[in-house]
């Protein structure tokens, strides 16, 4: 069995994120760019099921610039077995992301399709949902368990209420939570060898794919900095700054 698993192009989350002075995005310039942390736990998923025999392939997708090849080389180092980049310089939102994966799936026709739930530049949380739409496909969202059967998934999923186990009908596309699983790091002679595994290059217009954005940003602010917190020593004290100074409470 195939599996296609993504890796977006993202600010690294330890890096302070500054907007632009004329607040029309985020600065970029000199700035770590690393593989969507969800991403890398879909990876590693995708990665354990070829090393447990239930998987023969792992092919790694990114929708982004040339320098995205960057990431894909980072989840071929991790031990995914190829890689695909639709290049665009476009900003390349949901939809578009899910209707570039849908022609990468039609070519590709992978048993399972795994995403992270989300990117923690955007947020969004729709790629998943709108790839199995589009696809026609069962989806598992937000798994934190994922087991493989006879044509079918069972997967554990983190809802609101606790846990829930669904079973789903292969292919499908299965969304990961944090809990799935701890990345690896690669190793040097990994990173050595994914120099020399394949990436495949198209664009959107090779796939025949519109991904023109959809939404425009007007503007992007920081946020407000807070006020240090004070320390106080009785709950009489608490009421009287809640009611008094913060006027939260009457």
């Amino acid at each position: 069995m195939k599996v296609l698993v993504t890796a977006k192009r993202v600010v690294d989350y330890n890096v302070n994120i500054r907007v632009l002075s004329d607040n029309s995005g985020v600065d970029l310039n000199n700035v770590k760019m690393s593989v969507n942390p969800f991403d890398e736990i879909a990876i590693e998923e995708a990665v354990r099921l070829k090393e447990a025999g239930k998987a023969d392939e792992v092919v790694v997708v990114s929708i982004g610039p040339s320098a995205a090849q960057e990431q894909i080389r980072t989840a071929l180092a991790l031990g995914a077995d190829r890689g695909i980049l639709v290049e665009t310089d476009v900003d390349v939102q949901p939809l578009g992301i899910a209707k570039a994966l849908k022609a990468i799936v039609e070519k590709e026709e992978p048993g399972l399709i795994i995403t992270g739930k989300q990117a923690i530049d955007g947020d969004n949380n729709q790629t998943g949902q709108m790839l199995a739409a589009l696809c026609g496909l069962s989806q598992a969202t937000f798994a934190s368990e994922l087991e493989l059967g006879d044509g079918s998934a069972t997967v554990t999923r983190e809802v609101d209420g606790g846990l829930e186990t669904i079973s789903v009908k292969l292919p499908a596309v299965v969304t990961t939570d944090l809990r799935l699983n701890e990345p690896r790091y690669a190793s040097l002679p990994n990173i050595m060898k994914a120099k020399k595994k394949p990436i495949d290059t198209y664009t959107p217009e090779d796939l025949g794919v519109d991904v023109t954005p959809r939404v425009t940003t007007l503007k992007v602010t920081p946020p407000e900095e807070r006020e240090a917190g004070i320390m106080v020593e009785t709950v009489e004290e608490l009421v009287d700054k809640l009611k008094n100074e913060a006027k939260v409470i009457s």
